[in-house]
Formats: structure tokens, sequence, C-alpha cells
């Protein structure tokens, strides 16, 4: 499915992914693992690689395996670079804890394996795996 790259997207891409993966069998905690995964993937679509909200769309697609789903996320945005994204400082006073910069860390987190990659037709496409338990 195509949504639109608004954060009033965001939930009806959640529900596209959670009627998705329940319809494959996959329990509440890791719908909500999904769901967290992607809405954060799209904030960051929409914040970072366009710059803001209506400057392009967010292609959503979700493949059902036999024992994962795999949810890709195809977008025309600026490029990223992942590994370049620093990890969050999460062993700190609550005071000083920073209320950005969470969003990679809790993808990682959530789902079971990530892949981002800038084809040559300037397409970023981020690629998330999640497995049955």
């Amino acid at each position: 499915m195509v949504f639109p790259g608004r954060l009033t997207s965001l939930p009806q891409i959640c529900e596209f992914i959670a009627e998705t993966a329940e319809r494959a069998n996959f329990g509440n905690k890791a719908v909500y693992q999904m769901q967290l995964a992607v809405d954060e993937a799209c904030t960051n679509i929409i914040e970072h690689g366009y710059g803001g909200e209506d400057k392009g769309d967010i292609d959503c697609s979700v493949i059902i395996g036999q024992q994962d789903i795999t949810i890709i996320l195809r977008v025309r945005g600026k490029s990223f670079k992942m590994e370049k994204v620093p990890q969050p400082k999460l062993n700190v006073p609550l005071e000083e804890l920073q209320p950005r910069g969470v969003g990679v860390f809790l993808m990682q987190q959530m789902m079971d394996e990530i892949r981002y990659e800038r084809t040559s037709d300037s397409e970023n496409v981020l690629t998330m795996v999640k497995r049955k338990s």
C-alpha cells in the first residue's frame, strides 16, 4: 500500500501492519513491536528523509513467510547512513535523557533484522524482519 508522507498517515500504516501480522498469526506483543518499529521508521522518513510532511509517499509492503514477516518501506527521500546514527545514552539520570535520537535503536530492539539500502535509482529501501518466537 502507498501512504501519503504525513504524520496523520501513521495510524493507518500501523493498522495495515497489525491486520497483516494478525492474519499471519503473530501474537499481540510481536504485533505491537512491529507497529512501534514501523511508526518510528515512518516518522524518521517524514521528518528526516523528506524534511517535512507532504513531500513524498511511503510505499509499504509486507511479505508473510512461514516463520517470519518482512516489512519493506520504499521512499524517495534523502539518503541515510544507519551506521552513522550514534547509540543513545540510556544509562544517564532521567533529567539528562535526550527525548530524541532513539528511533533507530528502538527499531533494532523491536525487530529481528533491519537492512537499509539506497538503490541506483535513488530509492531508499528499509527492510525489517520479525520472526515468530
